[in-house]
Order: C-alpha cells, then sequence, then structure tokens
C-alpha cells in the first residue's frame, strides 16, 4: 500500500470511528498514533516518539506536551492533541509556548482529522501563528499529501521541508483571500477593477452597482472556464477513443494473422441492411472487419456502432446490440437467422443516429 492510500484509509477509519471517541484520549489512540504510524514512525518506541514529553519553562516544572517526535537523539516535531470536535487555536496553548525552549523545528497541532504544521517562518525560534501546511481528513487534496509525504520518517529533511514552507503558506493564504473577495468583493477590490472600466467618480451609489458587476462577472468567468476545460477534456477523450477504435479496426502491422472477412460475415450484413431497409437508407449502413469482430455501422463511423458479429469460434457466435446510451447486450445465437429476433433493437438503435 502507498502512502497516499494509507493517508485515504485513515480517513476512512476517521469517518467510521469519531462518533465513539468521547475523550482527547480515545482521540489520540484511535486516530493520531495511527497517523504517526502512518508516517513511519514507531509509536511504540520512546526513542522515537516519546509521550508526554516534558518542556520546562522558566520557573514552570513538569509542564507536558502530548507527543515528542525524535530523530538523532533529539526532538524535531512536538505534537499537541485535541479531541476530534475541538476546534483547533494555538493561541494560549503548550505547542506555541513550548516551541521556543526546545529545539524541535517543527510543530504539529491535530484533533486527529485536521493536522496543521507550523513552524517559524516570521521571527527565529517563535512560532508562526499561522500553520504553513494544514491537511483535513475528511478533504484530502493530492498536493497537501504529497507536501504531508515530506513528514515521513523515510523522506524527512529539515531543509528540504522548509525550502517549501514560505511558499505554502503565504500561497495558502493568498487562496482564502482570493476566495473571500470572489465571494464577498470588499470596496477596495471593486474599486480595482471598476477604475479599469470607468473614468469618472466612483460614488458610493456607483461602487455598489459595480460590487454587482463584479460578482456577476467573476461568476460568469469561472463558469466560462469550467466549460471551456470540459470541453477541452470532451474533445481529447473523444480522439483518444476514436483512436483507439480505429487501431481495433486496422490489421496489425507486421502481424502474422490477417482478417479474414467471411461469407457469413457479409451474408450477416446483408441481413442487417435487409432489417434496416424500412427505417434507413441503407447507403448510409456500412461494415469494417476487426480481429475480434465485425462491425455494422452507422454512416461508416465508428462512434456510431449498430451491430457486431462476432463469429470467428464455429461452436460459439453472438452478436452485440446497443442500446441509446450504446450500452452492450450480448446474444447469443445458433444461426444468421435468429438474428431477426433483435430486429426492433437493431432498427432503434439505427434511428437514434438520424
Amino acid at each position: 500500500m502507498d502512502f497516499k492510500d494509507q493517508i485515504k484509509q485513515l480517513s476512512d477509519r476517521a469517518e467510521k470511528l469519531k462518533e465513539s471517541l468521547q475523550t482527547e484520549e480515545a482521540t489520540k489512540n484511535a486516530l493520531i498514533m495511527p497517523f504517526l504510524q502512518a508516517m513511519g514512525y514507531d509509536v511504540f518506541n520512546p526513542l522515537e516518539v516519546m509521550p508526554e514529553f516534558t518542556c520546562d519553562i522558566g520557573t514552570k516544572k513538569g509542564e507536558k506536551i502530548d507527543y515528542a517526535i525524535f530523530r538523532d537523539g533529539q526532538p524535531v516535531i512536538l505534537v499537541e492533541c485535541k479531541h476530534w470536535k475541538q476546534d483547533l487555536t494555538i493561541h494560549d496553548n503548550q505547542l506555541l509556548r513550548y516551541f521556543h525552549v526546545s529545539n524541535a523545528k517543527f510543530g504539529l497541532l491535530t484533533n486527529g482529522i485536521i493536522y496543521k504544521f507550523y513552524t517559524d517562518l516570521e521571527t527565529p525560534n517563535k512560532m508562526d501563528e499561522k500553520p504553513f501546511l494544514e491537511l483535513n481528513l475528511f478533504d484530502l487534496k493530492n498536493s497537501h499529501i504529497e507536501e504531508l509525504k515530506k513528514f515521513h520518517k523515510a523522506y524527512f529533511d529539515v531543509e528540504n521541508i522548509l525550502s517549501s514552507a514560505s511558499e505554502l503558506k503565504y500561497t495558502s493564504q493568498l487562496k482564502t483571500v482570493i476566495n473571500n473577495e470572489f465571494s464577498n468583493p470588499s470596496p477596495e477590490f471593486v474599486k480595482l477593477f471598476a477604475k479599469q472600466v470607468y473614468d469618472g467618480v466612483i460614488t458610493p451609489k456607483l461602487l455598489e452597482q459595480f460590487t454587482a458587476l463584479v460578482k456577476r462577472s467573476i461568476s460568469g468567468l469561472i463558469s466560462d472556464t469550467i466549460s471551456d476545460r470540459l470541453k477541452t477534456a470532451l474533445k481529447t477523450e473523444v480522439a483518444q477513443e476514436e483512436q483507439s477504435e480505429q487501431a481495433e479496426l486496422q490489421p496489425t502491422e507486421g502481424s502474422n494473422s490477417s482478417i479474414v472477412t467471411t461469407d457469413e460475415e457479409l451474408e450477416g450484413f446483408m441481413l442487417v441492411k435487409a432489417i434496416l431497409r424500412e427505417v434507413v437508407d441503407v447507403s448510409r449502413i456500412a461494415h469494417r472487419d476487426a480481429q475480434t469482430y465485425f462491425a455494422i455501422l452507422f454512416d461508416d463511423n465508428n462512434r456510431k456502432p449498430i451491430i457486431r458479429l462476432y463469429f470467428n469460434s464455429p461452436s460459439n457466435k453472438y452478436i452485440v446490440t446497443f442500446d441509446k446510451d450504446k450500452k452492450e447486450t450480448r446474444h447469443n445465437i445458433v444461426s444468421l437467422d435468429d438474428i431477426y429476433q433483435y430486429a426492433n433493437e437493431i432498427k432503434e438503435t439505427a434511428k437514434n443516429y438520424i
């Protein structure tokens, strides 16, 4: 099982168990310890994961934090745990107070579902008030899982993590700011755009009008962008499917076996044309032979299959018909005359292409 699958498995576990966890200690045992294990750390080895780690602060002695993860005999990550229902805040808590008196470079605040990673990007030896990485097991993003992987025991490297921490932190904050502006544009944001399309003075009344216009413009732009991307993705998928179908219908270069169209397949083709004569112009009915089947198509288009004949096995012959959604249905037959039993299905399929 790879790392991503392990984290997704933890997500399923948290969803299943959370309602039965009534205390912080239960949250630790059921959610947080398995998380640390998934990160490659031996939670039963106090030289690697020390529970109730003591951090003395001034005259306060014996103060403890939930876990400290050690490497080379030194704590590198301090972990403070909360009950899974509890909101996470670093204000006036042990993680914030202990960070500057320990050698640990990272702090982790978690309730078993949300994991917030902190360091000292703004002031050396003073933990930032905002995390540079936040992972929510119920809203997993591939990019966050890749960043989390850097904390895995097998990949842990302080410099490597710090090199991306600053960008992660400010990118995350910028996304939040942008999302808030898109949802509820501030006057400054509205004026920024209004001044580029309106030469007069932006009065309070105009500001109100432009606020509504900016919101609608943003919504429209996002909708257009999503639509364009979906169209591009669909075109790519269709092109790939057509290439795949075309390749399937062509003999393989250098292959020892060649496609042989049999008299029985051609007779089947003529039979299908006879069935369709009363509903379509039969000049639009074509056939292509492939390695494994004989395809009968509308307008000689691979994306408009009417029926496929599987006659390669003398003892196991069958046909495949298609519904309006191109869902395939297999029908075993003994003789060509059996095809007449499915005349209605064949006609309906052809009608769908008209």
